[in-house]
């Protein structure tokens, strides 16, 4: 998260992620799957406007369907307002982060009104806390109080920082396909046993980046187990990968639980090249740069 000071109030960052691994372990005695999973940051980028006020609150965002009770910038206020009520807040969410994708933009707007909403109304909440607020919230917001590089156990919402991957280029592509509601719950609805692994693949680039050798070798190591079901849950994403294939031989994986393509590279005009392509063909793409 970035912050800066505007007038009386704060201009908040909040960056999208992608799951470098993703592996499902099992399914939990409290109907969770175990994950394991690297997460990393990169510089696609919501921003968030706050200002604190006497009372009430006031919510608007660019994209008006998101100005609803559910929306989680809205339910973090309402949990910090139950020690808070005395306190007001005006906030506008402006949004880039394609929605339901796998990005984790929701979250991430979360974690950031989370920190902001701390420092604007001085609750002192420390990080513990902070993350356990997140995490009632939604998995992946806890990463986004720590952003980088970082390896999530749990359901997700245990955080462990890994030392920094070393600069890459992401290319994201948005498919204009329907999404599946709830798309995340029919996903790991998907899994059977068989797709269940031990955690060898996260493993392996957490070992890679703790001895600085991420490097050329990243795209070897990227693993993410809706990748077996995806393409039968979402119709139309072929042909989105096959669009990538052609603009660049690259790995293409899923981002996190989709629909959301990439592929990442540290060769930026290799990434660039692709980019263009994909924007030659008039889709929804974005080049962000990975953030630590």
């Amino acid at each position: 998260m970035l912050q800066s000071t505007e007038g009386a109030g704060l201009l908040l960052l909040a960056p999208a992620k992608l799951n470098l691994t993703l592996e499902v372990l099992g399914k939990r005695s409290d109907g969770f799957h175990q994950i394991r999973s690297v997460l990393q940051t990169v510089e696609l980028w919501d921003s968030i406007y706050m200002e604190s006020k006497p009372t009430g609150v006031d919510f608007h965002c660019s994209r008006p369907n998101l100005e609803n009770p559910e929306n989680l910038v809205l339910r973090v206020v309402e949990k910090l307002k139950r020690t808070q009520d005395s306190k007001g807040v005006s906030i506008r969410l402006h949004k880039v982060i394609p929605e339901a994708a796998g990005l984790g933009g929701g979250s991430s707007d979360a974690a950031v009104t989370l920190k902001g909403l701390d420092y604007l109304w001085r609750t002192d909440l420390g990080q513990e806390r902070l993350s356990d607020i997140a995490g009632e919230l939604s998995s992946d917001a806890p990463f986004f109080l720590v952003g980088g590089t970082a390896h999530a156990d749990g359901r997700g919402e245990t955080i462990i920082p890994l030392p920094p991957l070393p600069t890459h280029w992401a290319v994201i592509l948005m498919p204009d396909i329907s999404v599946p509601h709830p798309k995340t719950a029919r996903l790991y609805g998907s899994l059977t046993p068989e797709h269940y692994t031990q955690g060898e693949h996260t493993t392996r680039l957490v070992d890679e980046l703790t001895a600085n050798r991420a490097t050329s070798n990243i795209t070897e190591l990227l693993f993410n187990v809706f990748e077996s079901v995806a393409f039968q849950i979402y119709p139309g994403l072929l042909k989105y990968r096959e669009y990538f294939k052609q603009a660049g031989e690259l790995p293409v994986h899923i981002a996190g639980s989709g629909p959301a393509l990439f592929t990442i590279t540290p060769d930026k005009e290799r990434a660039k090249n692709i980019y263009n392509s994909l924007k030659k063909e008039k889709l929804e793409v974005y080049l962000a740069r990975t953030g630590n």
